[in-house]
């Protein structure tokens, strides 16, 4: 009998130090007590989105010959990028000051040189770079946090260029009593800058604020990347059309006393030119856009919520 109880005395004894190891391990496994284990479990239980943050994947340090050769035909693409950036935007100065008289802000044809100029450098250029700005490796390894707002920054003042560059086409037709929304030229036109302006509301909506919900953000993400290829390709398409459209207007030949457009003076040599840029600056930001392995390895955007106004270590 004696034997009997000893035996389970220390059976329970065993059981209660096997359950103090459990607890202790949970607790280190928990964290110091700074990070509230108890509150982090009702979450999780409750199914709050705001939970425990996973483990972050760690970023490639390119040390092995196939991460470098990324990293440099990257950088690669990414030179030709802000090159033919600085070049498209030279072109279209060059064109509209020293080809068609310069700049005002009247109502006569010198503020529709605002227009080309403004929508390009905004509509395209600003653009593209806003675009590709999460691709750069040297970002990869800090916050996330600065990075979107220069993304939203960049995003903003371009559509804001595009805004204006409307107001002053809008000015001189209106001014002039020329019609207004008639061609292909102006319809891509509007419609890219109309679904930028909605793409830059839902992502700052989506991804700023800091009440949107985890699961409308996932599925706003898809959609936000494809809309703003999209946006790309149809501020591309209408930057073409639309010098070609005003080269057809202005070099008519005998009729304004300028060399008609199919002798192919140097205005449009110049122009045409301008039109090659654009195409190449798009194919290069699309490029970037398209390759997975330049993408930032970032696993926190999957499934931790990280808005504008909390704080973060990513």
């Amino acid at each position: 009998m004696r034997i009997s109880q000893s035996q389970g005395q220390v059976s329970h004894r065993t059981l209660r130090q096997q359950h103090g190891s459990d607890l202790s391990q949970q607790m280190q496994a928990a964290g110091p007590p700074g990070r509230f284990p108890l509150q982090q479990l009702s979450a999780a239980a409750s199914g709050s989105e705001i939970g425990p943050r996973p483990q972050k994947r760690e970023v490639s340090s390119f040390s092995d010959p196939s991460s470098m050769r990324s990293m440099m035909m990257f950088y690669l693409f990414y030179f030709l990028c802000l090159c033919l950036s600085v070049a498209c935007v030279v072109c279209v100065c060059v064109w509209n000051s020293q080809w068609r008289g310069g700049f005002a802000w009247d109502n006569s044809h010198l503020e529709f040189n605002w227009h080309p100029v403004l929508m390009v450098t905004g509509l395209v250029v600003l653009y593209g770079n806003g675009a590709v700005l999460y691709r750069i490796p040297l970002s990869w390894a800090h916050s996330k946090r600065p990075w979107k707002l220069l993304h939203a920054a960049l995003m903003l003042l371009s559509l804001l260029l595009s805004i204006v560059g409307l107001c002053a086409v809008f000015n001189v037709h209106n001014a002039e009593n020329i019609p207004s929304l008639y061609s292909l030229h102006s319809w891509i036109g509007i419609a890219a800058t109309a679904l930028f302006a909605f793409q830059w509301v839902a992502g700052f909506a989506g991804f700023l604020l800091p009440w949107t919900p985890i699961s409308m953000r996932k599925l706003l993400k898809p959609v936000h990347v494809w809309l703003g290829g999209s946006i790309l390709i149809l501020s591309i398409a209408a930057s073409i059309s639309g010098i070609n459209e005003k080269l057809f207007f202005v070099l008519k030949g005998k009729t304004n006393e300028t060399q008609p457009y199919s002798s192919l003076p140097p205005e449009a040599v110049l122009a045409n030119s301008l039109g090659v840029l654009i195409v190449a600056f798009g194919l290069i930001v699309l490029k970037i856009l398209s390759t997975s392995e330049w993408q930032r390895p970032d696993g926190s955007e999957d499934g931790t919520y990280s808005p504008l106004l909390r704080d973060e270590s990513d």
